[in-house]
């Protein structure tokens, strides 16, 4: 097992899971501490870094894109301080910090990680119900139904509307954006059928930010509502054709193929592993521990 305990926060790798624990320090910024515990799996990992300076260095996790609904809806928007793949490292322990990078790259290497995007969600998003006030409202979220209500400084559009519910099912998209400059940011929500060019300012489904210290908040209203929705990479359901149903072709039928039994490519593959971490611990690439610990993973999966 690593672990690397920091002023920002703790995290711990026993070989399958890193887990990110936000600090108690009064730094950590609000987004994290109200985030919590990550568990982060390692298939859902893309790669691991670590920058020295000198007086503080600076751990990056890096995901697959499409892994986690929090990066899916920031875009790479957050600041450096509200990311919770981030951790700041103080000089005294850059040993450790190093040592932590290492195992999770031999783990990355020894499960055979896929380097491309993820096709589903590989982290569940943060936990409902979940409730933010920041720009112009407040949005509240408990898994299916989406709450607007609105703040003193509403435009009049929006609060002689009064508060408003969303039904998740209803749903196209949401979306986060920051405040940058002197551009106000937003949270919107597009209603499946009903697109809307109104400013976030007046769109009764959108809380303007206007650059506050809860603005980050608003982004994991946004991630909740995301990992609940399909993921960008799930196919589109093919709908039906009305119309008499054609009889399924059997085996007997002339002219009708026999489908191919499933092959056996997976179970191949692992035996395959077996042997290639058999030729690595005994040329002295994998310790007993290292080939141990690969071994079983791969056993479990046969």
């Amino acid at each position: 097992m690593a672990e690397i305990i920091q002023r920002d926060g703790t995290w711990t790798f026993d070989g399958e899971t890193l887990r990110i624990v936000p600090g108690r320090d009064k730094g950590v910024s609000l987004l994290r501490k109200t985030l919590g515990e990550l568990a982060v799996p390692v298939r859902a990992v893309a790669a691991i870094s670590f920058e020295q300076g000198k007086k503080s260095g600076r751990l990056r996790l890096r995901l697959r894109d499409g892994a986690d609904p929090l990066l899916q809806v920031t875009h790479g928007k957050l600041e450096d301080a509200s990311d919770p793949y981030q951790l700041t490292v103080d000089s005294d322990r850059y040993g450790v910090a190093e040592y932590f990078v290492d195992e999770v790259r031999n783990a990355l290497l020894l499960e055979q990680v896929p380097s491309e995007p993820s096709d589903s969600y590989l982290l569940p998003g943060p936990a409902v119900p979940l409730s933010a006030t920041a720009g112009d409202g407040t949005v509240s979220f408990d898994g299916e139904q989406i709450r607007l209500e609105w703040k003193w400084n509403a435009e009049e559009a929006k609060s002689a509307a009064g508060a408003r519910s969303l039904a998740l099912s209803d749903l196209a998209t949401v979306e986060w954006h920051p405040a940058v400059g002197w551009e106000n940011g937003y949270l919107r929500f597009t209603v499946r059928h009903a697109p809307t060019k109104a400013p976030p300012k007046y769109d009764p489904n959108s809380v303007e930010l206007f650059g506050f210290k809860k603005d980050p908040l608003m982004a994991l209203v946004a991630a909740a509502v995301r990992a609940r929705m399909p993921h960008p990479a799930s196919p589109e359901p093919t709908a039906a054709i009305a119309g008499p149903a054609s009889p399924t072709p059997s085996a007997d039928t002339p002219g009708a193929t026999r489908s191919p039994a499933p092959a056996n490519d997976d179970h191949d593959a692992l035996l395959r592993r077996l042997r290639e971490l058999g030729e690595l611990h005994q040329s002295g690439v994998l310790t007993d521990e290292e080939f141990s610990l690969a071994k079983q993973a791969v056993l479990k999966r046969l």
